[in-house]
């Protein structure tokens, strides 16, 4: 591609993920539409880029882990399920990959962490984590106290407790034994109020003995990469943000009432800072050194029955646990019969699912087969598409992970999305507010329409809300004529929020890949024009095509689909007045189709990530192969170029003829009237 002034670089290669979902449900459209359309949409922007050779995009089930296990268990007990755990894990896998398939994600591989043909690479390439971390002196070994139901006579995982977070400010009522909902992480004694979700009891807290990872050591290699990152316009502001709440001194906020309390026994509290209460606030702060001296304090607070609440900060990352369906955990220092938290496997289960995907391929498919070429090579990039409450994991462990691994591991881009709302609140398949899930749209929409209605919504920016006519429920009036209450979803004179983009897709640019085809049989013969396309039309193309191309790089969907629209509205008005002007003056309508052609072919390359499947049939009437179209290397070049590329003249090279009222973006059945 000639080169230009201020475009952005790209690597050789580069590997996409997106982030896991659990192995216990299927998938809601806050997974397709927050992550995985995204995701999605870079990799299929990076594929005509840089070639697909060199993209890989990897995904799986997170198999393991206490979620999984709590949901086998309800599944058995309510509903007399017979399968095995990994029946159940393997049914849930199959339907989300059904889900993402259905809505176009072209993953190269949708493995599963416990699942073949990923499962035995997964196990060794944890093994050989977590045996390098031990050799290189980052795991340490602590006894912990983990929740024991005294009337179900066993320990619990972490999903089968459930109390209130214990960290200052975060309002989660649903936290688990060491993390809540919203990513937030602590130790088990924190947790306010616990409940036994197998009992209804209150647990006990009883000794385990455990590996985890010295997380704390790495607060300064943090902060230099959090400066880095902050200098990168690829990452967004909300991820060092996030990041640097945790790396600060250890703190625990006591409440004012207790302050006499606290004089009596502040003698035997770890070094500490004091700050008093100021405006109005309601508690005073102690900051220590370290997480021990806090934790060393909390025991002094708890047993003279002062209430506090800690603050974020860098805590032991636990690597193994004790429950049962889990990657083996290898045997060190006798300590033995444990497995791998799932958290921490979850953040090389890439590397595993790369080097799975690369052992399946074709030889010579991907331009390297050694999983260190996209890992660890200059020449590389790893892109990790993530939801916000997952920050903590992707953004502050893995990265300290990398580095004390000493693999050559080079630290990966974030791509981390604002929540994505639903009817303006946040929704969960496990909350109050029930998500639809993918497949439930795909009754009502297709998945064109919604691939550009979610990454138009701009969840690089902020939190948005999806709110889809067809699953709205509030009321909005009431009928004059008869006083019901009328719903939004029934209500025709309501337009839908959720068939914005659509509207562009099936009227402007359906209008004008139509338009240049059918001007072509009329007028052409079945050939592309003959007449070169004006300078105008030429330079808006390239213009629109550099400023998609920076946007795309800096993951803004939002603003690249932005410019592929405005340019194509622009152009469609350009052919409407000008073929208009022509009427009967066929050399000057073969003059304003040339312009329209070169549009239509910068609009569909832009377009290709986002709508694959409509721009891919309007190449093939156009004659050429997707790989020549959509391939980069002549993304500045009109038709008239890619054909002479193959060596032919305008008048022959013919376009596949189209059939009559044919249509590029198809409407939903149920969006169209009298069906």
């Amino acid at each position: 591609m000639p080169e230009t002034e201020n475009r952005p670089s790209f690597p050789a290669r580069a590997v996409i993920t997106g982030g896991m979902p659990y192995g216990n449900k299927n998938l809601h459209f806050g997974h397709i539409g927050g992550v995985f359309v995204p995701a999605d949409f870079f990799a299929r922007f990076l594929r005509d880029r840089i070639g697909s050779e060199n993209v890989l995009f990897v995904s799986g089930t997170d198999c393991y882990g206490s979620p999984i296990m709590e949901g086998y268990r309800k599944k058995v007990e309510n509903e007399g399920y017979a399968g095995t755990i990994e029946d159940y894990v393997r049914a849930n896998h199959d339907a989300q990959k059904a889900a993402l398939d259905a809505y176009g994600i072209s993953l190269d591989l949708f493995a599963g962490s416990g699942l073949e043909p990923a499962r035995d690479v997964h196990a060794q390439v944890s093994d050989e984590v977590i045996r390098r971390l031990h050799e290189r002196g980052f795991l340490k070994r602590r006894s912990t106290r983990q929740f024991y139901d005294v009337e179900a006579g066993q320990f619990l995982n972490g999903r089968q407790v459930q109390g209130r977070c214990p960290v200052r400010g975060c309002k989660s009522e649903k936290a688990y034994a060491d993390e809540c909902d919203l990513g937030h992480q602590f130790d088990p004694e924190e947790l306010i109020a616990p409940v036994s979700q197998l009992t209804g009891t209150t647990p006990e807290l009883r000794p385990v003995d455990n590996w985890y990872f010295d997380l704390p050591a790495f607060r300064d290699e943090l902060e230099r990469l959090m400066d880095e990152w902050d200098a990168d316009p690829q990452v967004r502001a909300i991820v060092t943000k996030t990041v640097r709440e945790s790396l600060v001194d250890p703190v625990i906020y006591v409440q004012t009432k207790f302050r006499a309390a606290y004089d009596e026994v502040a003698d035997r509290l770890p070094e500490h800072t004091l700050a008093e209460a100021e405006g109005g606030q309601q508690s005073f702060s102690l900051t220590f050194a370290g997480w021990e001296e806090r934790d060393e304090a909390r025991e002094v607070l708890e047993a003279a029955g002062i209430r506090f609440r800690t603050g974020k900060c860098l805590l032991p990352f636990r690597i193994t646990g004790n429950i049962e369906w889990g990657v083996p955990a290898p045997e060190l220092d006798g300590l033995g019969g444990l497995t791998v938290w799932c958290w921490p496997e979850s953040l090389w289960a890439p590397i595993s699912f790369t080097r799975t995907a690369l052992g399946l391929a074709p030889e010579g498919r991907y331009s390297s087969a050694d999983w260190r070429d996209w890992w660890c090579a200059d020449d590389a990039a790893v892109y990790q598409f993530i939801g916000q409450d997952n920050i903590y994991f992707y953004c502050v462990a893995q990265p300290a992970l990398w580095e004390a691994l000493d693999w050559g591991l080079f630290q990966d881009t974030p791509i981390a999305n604002y929540h994505i709302l639903f009817m303006n609140k946040k929704a969960s398949s496990s909350g109050k507010i029930a998500p639809p899930m993918a497949a439930e749209l795909l009754e009502h929409y297709t998945a064109e329409q919604l691939r550009a209605h979610w990454l138009s919504l701009g969840l690089d920016q902020k939190a948005v809300s999806f709110s889809p006519k067809a699953f709205d429920t509030s009321v909005s009036h009431k009928d004059k004529a008869t006083g019901a209450d009328v719903l939004v979803r029934d209500d025709p004179r309501v337009v839908d929020p959720a068939l914005k983009e659509s509207a562009f897709l099936t009227n402007i640019f359906n209008r004008l890949a139509r338009s240049c085809l059918y001007g072509a049989a009329n007028v052409c013969d079945g050939h592309l024009p003959r007449v070169a396309p004006s300078a105008e039309a030429q330079d808006a193309a390239r213009e629109a095509t550099l400023a998609f191309e920076r946007l795309a790089h800096d993951f803004d969907a939002h603003g690249a689909l932005a410019v592929a629209e405005d340019f194509c509205r622009a152009a469609n008005k350009r052919w409407d007045d000008a073929s208009r002007a022509a009427k009967g003056d066929d050399a000057a309508y073969e003059a304003a189709l040339a312009d329209a052609f070169r549009a239509l072919r910068t609009v569909t390359l832009l377009m290709h990530p986002c709508v694959p499947d409509g721009c891919e049939r309007i190449c093939e009437h156009l004659g050429f192969s997707a790989r020549e179209f959509f391939g980069w290397d002549h993304a500045l070049d009109g038709v008239l170029e890619l054909a002479a590329a193959r060596g032919e003249k305008p008048e022959e090279h013919r376009i596949v003829p189209l059939p009559p009222r044919f249509d590029f973006f198809e409407k939903h059945p149920s969006q169209v009237k009298g069906r």
